[in-house]
C-alpha cells in the first residue's frame, strides 16, 4: 500500500464529523497522514436523548441527509476504506439501533454504536502513538458530549480505562447524576495516588479550542501545553458572559458557545483529581484514532 484515502465518520453527541486523510508510505517505510476534508455538523443528538430518552424525528431527517452527503463526499474523495462509529447519544437513544439499521437500509453505511472502552481504547491508542515518550504516568482524557473518556497508562502498559456518564449536552441538560461525579474523582484520585506525577493528555473539540486561545494571548507558552491555572482563568472570564459575548470575544461558533464551559469544568474536575498543573492538548481526535486503526488493519491484509 502507498498512497490510499482514508476516511472515519464520528457521531457525538454534539457533533458529527468526517474526516479524510491520505496517507502516503515511500519505499523506505515512512509513513505520512495528510488531512484532506474534515467536516464538522451540529447535529446534537444529546440535545433529544438526554432529554427525551430518543432522537427525534427531525434530528434522525437531519443526520440522514448527513450520511448521504457524506457519503458522495467519499467517493469524490475517492476513500478507499472508511469506519463509521456513534458514542455516547446512540447509546442511550431508545430508538438509537432502529435508526442505524434504516440509514444503512437507505445509504449502505453501517454505522457502530461503540461502547465507551471501545472508545477509551481508539483514543488512547491513537495518543501514545502522537507522544515522544511512553515513560511516566500518564490520563488520556477526552470530553465528549455524552460521556468522557479515561485510559490510565503507567510506562506505555494500560493501567486502568474507564467511561463516564459525564459530557458537555449531558450537564447542560442537567442529565447528570452527582453520584457519577463522584465516582470519577473518587476513581482518579486512587489513581494518583498509586501513580504519582501524571501527565494528562487532553483530547476533544473544546480542549482544542480551550488551548488555541490560551496560546493566541500566551507567546511564551510551551506548544501544545495548556496550564490549568491558565485553563481555569479562561473559564472563570467566559462563565459570567452570554452566549453572544462570548461569541464576540473569542470568536467562538454558536455550538461551541455553551458547552465550552461545561468541557472545561470537567477538565478542571479531572486535573484537580490527579493534581496534574498541565495539560497536554495535541490537538487529536476520534476520528483520527479509527483512520490511525484503518491503517493498521490495512498493512496487515
Amino acid at each position: 500500500m502507498q498512497n490510499n484515502n482514508f476516511a472515519a465518520i464520528d457521531i457525538g453527541s454534539n457533533g458529527a464529523r468526517l474526516l479524510i486523510k491520505n496517507v502516503k508510505e515511500d519505499t523506505m517505510g515512512n509513513v505520512e497522514f495528510t488531512k484532506v476534508l474534515f467536516l464538522r455538523i451540529p447535529l446534537r443528538l444529546g440535545k433529544d436523548v438526554f432529554t427525551l430518552g430518543e432522537i427525534s424525528e427531525d434530528r434522525e431527517r437531519m443526520m440522514l441527509c448527513m450520511i448521504k452527503s457524506y457519503k458522495q463526499l467519499m467517493k469524490l474523495y475517492q476513500v478507499s476504506t472508511y469506519r463509521a462509529c456513534a458514542t455516547s447519544a446512540m447509546r442511550d437513544a431508545r430508538n438509537g439501533a432502529k435508526i442505524l439499521k434504516k440509514i444503512r437500509k437507505q445509504t449502505g453505511i453501517d454505522i457502530e454504536i461503540l461502547d465507551g472502552s471501545e472508545e477509551a481504547k481508539i483514543l488512547y491508542n491513537n495518543s501514545i502513538e502522537s507522544s515522544e515518550s511512553v515513560n511516566g504516568n500518564y490520563a488520556y482524557v477526552d470530553v465528549g458530549g455524552g460521556s468522557t473518556e479515561i485510559s490510565l497508562l503507567s510506562d506505555g502498559l494500560l493501567v486502568g480505562s474507564c467511561s463516564y456518564n459525564i459530557g458537555t449536552i449531558r450537564l447542560l441538560s442537567g442529565a447528570v447524576a452527582p453520584d457519577v461525579v463522584e465516582r470519577m474523582r473518587h476513581d482518579l484520585e486512587a489513581y494518583a495516588a498509586q501513580y504519582p506525577s501524571i501527565t494528562i493528555v487532553g483530547s476533544g473539540g473544546n480542549i482544542n479550542k480551550l488551548s488555541r486561545l490560551f496560546h493566541e494571548s500566551s507567546k511564551k507558552s510551551k506548544q501544545n501545553v495548556l496550564p490549568v491555572r491558565n485553563l481555569q482563568q479562561i473559564h472563570d472570564e467566559m462563565k459570567p458572559m452570554t452566549l453572544n459575548e462570548r461569541i464576540a470575544t473569542y470568536g467562538l461558533k454558536t455550538d461551541r458557545a455553551d458547552v465550552i464551559i461545561p468541557a472545561a469544568e470537567i477538565f478542571l474536575t479531572v486535573a484537580k483529581a490527579l493534581k496534574c498543573e498541565e495539560i497536554h492538548v495535541p490537538n487529536i481526535s476520534l476520528a483520527d484514532g479509527i483512520i490511525d486503526g484503518l491503517y493498521k488493519q490495512a498493512i496487515k491484509a
